[in-house]
């Protein structure tokens, strides 16, 4: 099965990737608090800036959600002026 961008789902991918000594002397930190690999807190951080970053642009949650007042189209400003208009026969 592959997702969107043709990566076949579920395959794990070993990467090298340069850590700064301060990174790596906290990571080593973390690691031995928790009792975990640094690979797992490696995971556990880039699944946790995906969830972060894998959000609908703002554009697409519009485009998303267009059509939640059904097929009634009525110009903003027309709305807010005959809910206005409610008002004034109170």
């Amino acid at each position: 099965m592959t997702g969107a961008s043709g990566d076949i789902i579920g395959h794990k991918m070993r990467t090298q990737v340069d850590i700064p000594e301060d990174h790596l002397a906290a990571l080593n930190a973390m690691a031995k608090a928790k009792e975990v690999s640094r690979a797992e807190l490696v995971r556990e951080a880039i699944s946790e800036f995906v969830k972060l970053h894998d959000r609908p642009r703002t554009g697409e949650g519009i485009a998303r959600s267009a059509g939640a007042w059904g097929n009634d189209f009525e110009d903003g400003l027309a709305y807010q002026l005959r809910l206005r208009a409610e008002w004034d026969d109170r």
